[in-house]
C-alpha cells in the first residue's frame, strides 16, 4: 500500500488548491446559469453565426498557417545556423506581449495604406472588419504553440532514421514525408489544437483589427458592457461547453489517428 510522506502531502494540498481556484470560478458560472438560459441563448441568431464565425475562421487560420509554421518548425529542429536563437525569441514574442499592442501592430500591418492591406484592396479584400483580419490576428497569438510543438517532435525523431532513409537513396522530401513527419505527428496534432483553440479564444488583438463580425469573446464583452453579467454568463457557458466538446473531439479523433 503505497502511503503519502507528510512532505507530498503538503504538495497534495496545495495543488488541490490549484485546482480549485481553476475550477471554482467555472463551476459557479455554470451553477449560476440555468439550463433555459443556455436555450434561450442558443436560439439567438447573433450568438449561433457569432459562435460559427468563431470555429471555422480560428480552424482556417491554422490549417493555412500550419503550411509555414511545421516547415520552419523542422528547419528549427535539424539545422544550426546564425541567429537560431534569436529566431527562437522572436516566435515566442507574440506570448509574451500584451494582446492589446498585438492588435496594434497587426492593425499597422494589414490597414488600407499598408503593402498588405493594397493589396487585398487590389482583389477586393479589406483585412480590417473582415474575417480575414481575424485569422491574421488569431494566427499572430496562436502560432507559435504550434511552432514549439512541432519542433519539439522533430527533435524527437532519431537523425539516424532520415540519414539511413537518405543513404537508401530517399530523397529530403521522401524523408521528411514518410519518417519525419509520421513519427512527429503526436505532437504536431497537439500543436494544431493548441493552436487552433488559443485562436477561437483570442479577444485583444482580435477587438482592435475587426470589432465586426463579432467573434463570441468580442460578443461576450459587448453584452457584459451593455447589460451586465447575467447577459453575457451563457453565452460565455455555451461557448465553453461548445469549445471544450469540439476539443475533447478533436484529442479522441487525433488518438485514434495515432494508434
Amino acid at each position: 500500500m503505497n502511503r503519502y510522506s507528510s512532505f507530498q502531502l503538503i504538495f497534495l494540498f496545495l495543488g488541490g488548491m490549484l485546482l480549485l481556484f481553476i475550477l471554482a470560478p467555472l463551476l459557479g458560472m455554470f451553477v449560476a446559469t440555468r439550463s433555459n438560459e443556455l436555450v434561450d441563448t442558443w436560439r439567438e441568431a447573433e450568438v449561433r453565426e457569432s459562435i460559427w464565425l468563431t470555429l471555422w475562421v480560428s480552424m482556417s487560420a491554422t490549417l493555412l498557417f500550419a503550411l509555414a509554421a511545421i516547415p520552419f518548425a523542422y528547419l528549427m529542429a535539424r539545422r544550426n545556423f546564425m541567429f537560431k536563437r534569436l529566431l527562437t525569441g522572436i516566435i515566442d514574442l507574440p506570448v509574451v506581449i500584451p494582446h492589446s499592442a498585438a492588435g496594434i501592430a497587426i492593425l499597422g500591418f494589414v490597414s488600407r495604406n499598408s503593402l498588405l492591406g493594397k493589396a487585398g484592396s487590389s482583389i477586393g479584400l479589406d483585412f480590417v472588419g473582415h474575417p480575414a483580419g481575424i485569422a491574421v490576428a488569431m494566427a499572430f497569438v496562436s502560432v507559435p504553440y504550434l511552432v514549439n510543438a512541432a519542433r519539439d517532435g522533430f527533435l524527437a525523431v532519431p537523425v539516424r532514421l532520415e540519414k539511413a532513409a537518405l543513404t537508401l537513396g530517399a530523397s529530403p522530401a521522401r524523408s521528411f514525408f514518410t519518417i519525419s513527419l509520421p513519427l512527429a505527428w503526436r505532437n504536431i496534432v497537439s500543436g494544431l489544437i493548441l493552436m487552433f483553440a488559443r485562436g477561437m479564444s483570442e479577444f485583444g488583438a482580435v477587438i482592435i483589427v475587426a470589432y465586426h463580425p463579432m467573434i463570441t469573446p468580442v460578443l461576450i464583452y459587448e453584452r457584459f458592457g451593455a447589460f451586465g453579467l447575467k447577459y453575457a454568463r451563457p453565452v460565455s457557458v455555451l461557448f465553453i461547453l461548445i469549445s471544450l466538446s469540439l476539443f475533447i473531439l478533436l484529442r479522441m479523433l487525433s488518438r485514434e489517428k495515432q494508434k
